[in-house]
This record gives structure tokens, C-alpha cells and sequence, in this order.
């Protein structure tokens, strides 16, 4: 149920957000968003090989 609430925030944030930014501007967003979540994920990957060795 932990999820929810965090489901809840994103989902609010994201009513804010459009609200106060362009169209452009959200999806500028959206896709450094994106990027952002990518490159964590490679870091975390990284991380657990290194581990590994």
C-alpha cells in the first residue's frame, strides 16, 4: 500500500505541474524525467556488477 501514496504525490505533482507550464515546457520535462530515470537505472546496474567482482 506504500505505493499508493507515492502514486498519489506523482499524481498530484504532475496536475500542478500542468497547470503552471506550457505544453513545450511539460514535455521538456517529461523527457529529462525520462533520461534521468535511465541513467539511474544504468548507474544501479553498474553498481551491482561492480559488487559482483
Amino acid at each position: 500500500m506504500n505505493n499508493c501514496k507515492n502514486l498519489y504525490l506523482l499524481s498530484t505533482i504532475a496536475c500542478q505541474l500542468s497547470e503552471c507550464l506550457s505544453e513545450k515546457e511539460l514535455e521538456i520535462l517529461a523527457t529529462n524525467l525520462t533520461t534521468l530515470g535511465y541513467m539511474l537505472e544504468n548507474l544501479l546496474a553498474h553498481q551491482s556488477v561492480c559488487k559482483d567482482d
